[in-house]
């Protein structure tokens, strides 16, 4: 046995340990150090050999194409892309089948393209943002599978891809989306699109996790769950639960779920955040991140079980005096090269769309020099800007605080190997101090004694008053949403008429509207309101305010409506207007001699047409009282002007009647009505 040993309080991750305690338990150190050489170095060899650090929000904007990734794990809640495992396009239509975790989730909490978060129907219909749905056509349909342990392939895909996609595609245990994206009329397409292909992502709650406190497997933001499951996964620690201490573990995760008041006076819990990484990410890396969220220390019992010190005080229950020390250093650490004026602090923001942002810096990195002397506590697993600001004062406290090594009596009974936290008293240096033991523990059993290194903290180390020392976190970037082109204001038609070949008139709308940018145009569009061949259009120059559209039929009533145009995109059209045509606005003469005599159901009606070149027709009325309100047309006679003419309409009521003679042009615009007098139909 050697001289001396490190004992199995190995401290396996701490944000205050070493690099050397923090890989211990995944670089085989221990088989070194017992003898396994060979072992040792083959596993030493393996950890040199450079492996993906954990993935940074920004990491997780674009869906990747490659050939084989690495499975991605989601623990907690995050937003991220994903791996395409399939890209086709048919009938102008592309499908997309984009992989976001490796494992069973939770579920989709919301869905993305690009920076634009959409809302879906019941059959997962983009409706909005409304360019994806333009003019009641759907563009864009999202689908999603949970990752269950049998999935069940994306039909529509099988259908139209069958020689390379089948039923036997399922995806099992891959939590997935399909995406379908239609192609849109050219010249529609940067309006539906406006960034080009949809970018697709998502806010996901990801892996269902063990919790020891009640044994059940959940959906958790816990990080002390989440630490126990990567130290027994085969992406992390390669343990199984009965290597575990997990009452330890409950503790831990208790902890994390505390009520913690933050700066707006709400509550949250104590420790609870997340991220994602690969499988072939460092996972020592991800553990320490793990550690670091939650201020948690992972260490090696006695008994070989794996136990946590949660990210809280305990008092200490083992005082070291004098009579107990035999060597002690102490170092007040007080050289400005070694300790810093301020704690800056960066974490994952979820208001922020889960990008990376500053928190307030704890401290003041200024103070009577010119020189900034700051540390960064840089952490994507931290969701929680209170959460940050713990941790930076923590940084703050430890980084600054005096650093002791001590040698004592080694007490088998009261083990310091197996507390972080110990009393000290060796006055007059140190009356009666807390110590966190902040390094391995050394016992030689040669000499009967203990040795290890630590820091001097408040037995308060914890508290934290938010509406005091929690700073206001710095400004989001506010991403604005793509509006494309605006919508015409004040928009307005006029019928109007002018002289074509031959001295008739035609009519043509003149369409107006309000000034905006001189690189602007826009595009007029009418169509018949019945008996419609289809719609015309018209484009306007740029920087005009009104566009005229062809000549319209006489008489017709027509839809118009009218959108701007800017960089190739559209905006939406404005609502219809309804207008008739009128070639000819002015009326004819008035008829002359109107006159009506009744008979069997019928009536003769008489006049002579005015000498109007204009003149077209008659339009013959009939009323039960002496009034051209409310009379009912019953006829109309074309013929040429200043000329006698006539007409016999049958099918009439028996009774005194009323008859109601008016001239109109060829656009159907009236002169003023004669009467014929009363009359009386047998």
């Amino acid at each position: 046995m050697p001289d001396i040993i490190s004992l199995g309080a190995l401290i396996v991750s701490s944000a205050a340990g070493t690099v050397a305690g923090a890989n211990a338990l995944y670089l085989g150190t221990l088989a070194l150090a017992y003898g396994g050489l060979a072992a040792g170095s083959t596993l030493l060899s393996r950890a040199f050999m450079p492996k993906p650090s954990v993935p940074k929000p920004e990491d997780g904007t674009y869906n990747l194409k490659q050939s084989v990734p690495a499975l991605p794990i989601i623990l907690g809640r995050v937003k991220k892309a994903g791996d395409y495992v399939f890209l086709e396009e048919t009938n102008g239509v592309a499908y997309h089948i984009i992989v976001h975790a490796g494992h069973r989730i939770q579920g989709y909490v919301k869905h993305y393209l690009h920076d634009e978060e959409v809302t879906l129907d019941g059959s997962g219909t983009v409706v909005s943002p409304a360019h994806f749905f333009d003019d009641g056509n759907d563009y864009v349909k999202i689908a999603s599978r949970l990752g269950l342990p049998v999935e069940t392939a994306y039909a529509d895909v099988v259908s139209f891809f069958s020689s390379i996609w089948t039923n036997n595609h399922r995806g099992d245990g891959l939590a997935s989306i399909k995406m379908r994206c239609s192609t849109a009329p050219s010249k529609d397409y940067l309006k539906i699109y406006p960034n080009q292909m949809p970018e697709h992502s998502a806010v996901i709650d990801g892996m269902l996790l063990y919790d020891p406190r009640n044994g059940s497997t959940v959906f958790t933001n816990n990080l002390a769950i989440m630490r126990l499951w990567h130290l027994t996964s085969p992406y992390g620690g390669k343990l199984s639960m009965d290597d575990m201490h997990l009452p330890d573990w409950s503790r831990a995760a208790s902890v994390c779920g505390q009520n913690v008041t933050n700066r707006s006076g709400g509550t949250e819990n104590r420790y609870d955040g997340g991220l994602w990484f690969r499988a072939n990410s460092d996972q020592i890396a991800v553990g320490k991140t793990l550690d670091q969220a939650a201020d948690m220390v992972v260490y090696e019992r006695a008994d070989g079980k794996i136990g946590v010190h949660a990210g809280e005080y305990v008092e200490p229950t083992i005082t070291l005096t004098k009579n107990d020390i035999l060597s002690f250093g102490l170092n007040v650490n007080v050289d400005p090269s070694t300790t810093v004026l301020a704690v800056r602090g960066r974490f994952t923001d979820p208001s922020d769309l889960y990008n990376t942002n500053d928190a307030a810096i704890y401290g003041n990195p200024y103070v009577g020099e010119d020189t900034e002397r700051t540390l960064t506590v840089d952490n994507v697993a931290v969701q929680s800007h209170n959460d940050i600001q713990r941790l930076q004062k923590l940084a703050y406290i430890r980084r600054n605080a005096a650093r002791i090594s001590i040698t004592a009596h080694y007490d088998p009974d009261h083990d310091v190997a197996y507390h972080r936290f110990i009393r000290v008293q060796y006055a007059p240096k140190l009356s009666d101090a807390v110590i966190e033991i902040t390094s391995k523990v050394t016992v030689s059993l040669t000499n009967m004694t203990v040795s290890f290194s630590g820091i001097v903290v408040p037995s308060n180390l914890y508290a934290f008053d938010a509406a005091t020392e929690e700073g206001e976190p710095g400004a989001s970037i506010v991403i604005i949403p793509p509006t494309g082109a605006p919508v015409p204001v004040n928009f307005d038609v006029v019928i109007q008429t002018e002289v074509v070949s031959g001295g008739s008139s035609a009519a043509y709308a003149l369409a107006t509207w309000d000034f905006l940018s001189p690189a602007l145009t826009y595009e007029l569009e009418w169509e018949r309101v019945t008996g419609s061949t289809g719609p015309q259009s018209v484009v306007s120059t740029a920087g005009e305010t009104q566009v005229r559209s062809g000549y319209l039929a006489d008489g017709t009533q027509y839809k118009f409506r009218l959108r701007t145009w800017s960089g190739g995109a559209s905006s939406d059209w404005t609502a219809s207007e309804i207008r008739t045509a009128t070639a000819d606005p002015t009326p004819p003469g008035v008829v002359a001699g109107a006159a009506a005599v009744g008979g069997a159901g019928q009536a003769s009606f008489s006049w002579t047409a005015p000498n109007s070149a204009n003149y077209a027709a008659v339009r013959i009325y009939v009323n039960t009282v002496n009034s051209f309100s409310g009379s009912t047309l019953v006829a109309t006679e074309y013929g040429p002007p200043n000329l006698a003419d006539g007409r016999v309409v049958t099918g009439l009521t028996a009774g005194v009647k009323y008859g109601f003679i008016e001239a109109i042009n060829a656009s159907g615009i009236p002169a003023t009505a004669q009467a014929t007098g009363s009359f009386t139909v047998t």
